[in-house]
């Protein structure tokens, strides 16, 4: 069963407080534990536009540590769909835990090596050839119906806030928040991995552009999927103190640069925290 609305917890950091900052996070992690968050969010309405299509398999992309392909599995063994999950790269055995769970739930991992995997239309020709039919959901979601579903994640939070904040990977989450958003709050987005193309792809996945939003590029410790012991040294002391595993690839690198950055925030900012 689905958690919804999500909750929203008081995050009691003294790190925070010192600042003026009340902090709250929500707790999307909690939706369900096998399609979690933003992935839930960005799936729902493109399982109704494929139903509604009559398509029996979901094909999609990612990386190897891509927990959109998981989600993805994971979503087609509850709802009655095939799946197919294009991945970057070559196979590596034994698979990680996310592309393990990912063929538990049945999903079939077709590998492709980067440059053929950046040409998407040619691509997705050649899998419709070899696959047939299927509905086809971009990486991480990344589409109007993806936007559609995270921009209702605004109307959850009842706690007043002046900041909400999200760690962006494809762009669609943040792109559904600002647009969501009502007057006099704002949407910070941490990169989770290097390049300036980010912004970009917001403006592309906004229906209607915004100007409440902004990206912070400095905190994606190296590229996507990569890790460093300060990285490592954090998330463990937010275990510790907090109680929460934060995952590593994404919101961990958010929490970081939100706790290094406190000045961002004048003193009685109120922020909310995406945790997905």
């Amino acid at each position: 069963m689905l958690r919804l609305p999500s909750p929203l917890e008081a995050l009691d950091d003294e790190r925070f407080a010192a600042a003026g900052i009340r902090m709250f996070l929500k707790r999307d992690d909690l939706i369900h534990p096998d399609f979690p968050g933003n992935k839930w969010r960005k799936l729902k309405y493109n399982l109704v536009a494929a139903r509604a299509a009559g398509h029996g398999t979901l094909l999609t992309f990612g990386g190897a540590y891509s927990n959109h392909l998981r989600a993805t599995a994971a979503a087609g063994h509850h709802f009655g769909f095939a799946t197919i999950g294009v991945v970057r790269g070559e196979e590596h055995l034994p698979l990680n835990p996310i592309l393990s769970a990912a063929v538990s739930f049945g999903m079939t991992l077709v590998y492709v090596d980067r440059t053929r995997y950046r040409a998407k239309a040619a691509l997705a020709d050649d899998l419709h050839r070899r696959f047939g039919n299927f509905h086809l959901i971009p990486e991480g979601g990344a589409n109007l119906d993806g936007v559609r579903g995270c921009s209702e994640l605004i109307k959850e939070i009842m706690t007043p806030y002046d900041v909400i904040c999200c760690s962006v990977g494809t762009g669609a989450t943040l792109a559904g928040l600002a647009a969501a958003l009502g007057p006099g709050r704002r949407a910070i987005g941490f990169a989770a991995l290097k390049g300036d193309f980010l912004p970009g792809e917001v403006r592309r996945l906004q229906p209607v552009p915004t100007a409440n939003w902004e990206i912070e590029p400095h905190h994606h410790f190296g590229g996507y999927a990569r890790r460093t012991p300060e990285l490592d040294a954090f998330v463990e002391d937010f275990r510790e103190r907090h109680g929460i595993t934060l995952n590593w690839v994404y919101e961990a690198k958010m929490m970081h640069g939100l706790l290094s950055r406190t000045n961002r925030f004048k003193p009685g900012t109120i922020v909310v925290a995406l945790i997905a």
